[in-house]
């Protein structure tokens, strides 16, 4: 298990790297990466190659309603985390587990040894691709409830599934979900949601139900090229959203990516449950801070930080 002392107080840092899902990316997001650094401008140009589009030009430049297409920004953010990660590994920082929120997954499962980068692309085009047309197929759409607790929103998503989908997608710190599903029931869901007392509820700008039932068409997609390619035990714990638990073995990490497209991502678990197991140290990897504010709400005590450009990985200590 890989992991690195760093002085505070005397005690070893126990550390997890976490890779951050959709909706984190921004205009100009690996550009230093591109420009000044080699592993930046080979991975980019692969990228390019593997894609069949400039992601370049999109990630550097936009515009944003192109960069925010489900089957651009999650190569985009994969491209970019990944390069961040392996430039941290090449500096000798290994992390002691990794995770991943969503699509931050693959990242987490790249940096974890599970594939390399050429075959993690691959499989993250295929799921960006099969999300999108999942959600041209069926419309859906995704809410984030604030102020409630997981069993009101489970109960109140019950209570709205008679014949439609509506489900809680992601479990992302205390009292904040975001549920999935059909337009109709989510609509319900979020009047029943603002009705027992939700401080917030909010429709999120996304092109389908991520997480739910109506991403089974993306799913089959993808498990058939998770199928056929070689997938590796990783060289470090990678935690996964549909059980919260660490993993190693290459069986674990084959069905837990297949299962993650219509199954709830358990991200306030996994934190938790890292934190039960001695992880101290909690480094978001990637563009934004959206882990690093979801941690803050599960406890703001944790030491979290964030690495998103070149320069942070210079001066990381």
């Amino acid at each position: 298990m890989g992991q690195y002392a760093c002085a505070l107080g005397g005690k070893l840092m126990n550390t997890a790297f976490l890779f951050p899902g959709q909706a984190s990316q921004k205009i100009g997001m690996g550009l230093d990466l591109f420009q000044k650094s080699e592993l930046g401008k080979k991975y980019y140009d692969l990228a390019n190659d593997i894609l069949d589009c400039d992601i370049q030009d999109i990630s550097f430049n936009g515009p944003e309603e192109i960069l925010k297409q489900t089957k651009y920004t999650q190569p985009a953010i994969y491209v970019v985390s990944v390069i961040l990660g392996k430039l941290l590994l090449d500096k000798g920082f290994t992390p002691t587990v990794a995770a991943g929120h969503s699509l931050g997954e693959y990242s987490a499962l790249t940096i974890g040894g599970a594939f390399n980068f050429r075959t993690g692309l691959k499989l993250v085009k295929c799921r960006a691709e099969s999300m999108q047309t999942a959600g041209e197929i069926q419309n859906g759409t995704m809410a984030a409830i604030i102020g409630l607790s997981d069993d009101e929103i489970k109960s109140i998503c019950g209570s709205c599934s008679n014949g439609n989908v509506v489900v809680p997608a992601n479990y992302n710190s205390p009292g904040q979900v975001v549920i999935s599903g059909e337009v109709s029931a989510v609509h319900l869901a979020m009047n029943k949601a603002t009705e027992a007392g939700a401080r917030n509820v909010i429709r999120l700008n996304v092109s389908g139900a991520f997480h739910s039932p109506l991403m089974t068409p993306a799913r089959e997609a993808l498990a058939e090229i998770l199928n056929s390619i070689e997938i590796r035990d990783t060289i470090i714990p990678v935690y996964l959203n549909v059980s919260a638990k660490p993993v190693t073995k290459r069986s674990d990490i084959r069905n837990g990516l297949i299962s993650q497209l219509e199954k709830s991502v358990l991200w306030h678990k996994t934190i938790t449950t890292m934190n039960k197991n001695e992880i101290n140290k909690y480094v978001e990897i990637g563009p934004g801070r959206v882990l690093q504010g979801l941690n803050r709400r599960i406890n703001k005590t944790f030491q979290t930080t964030g690495i998103e450009t070149l320069e942070d990985v210079l001066h990381y200590v």
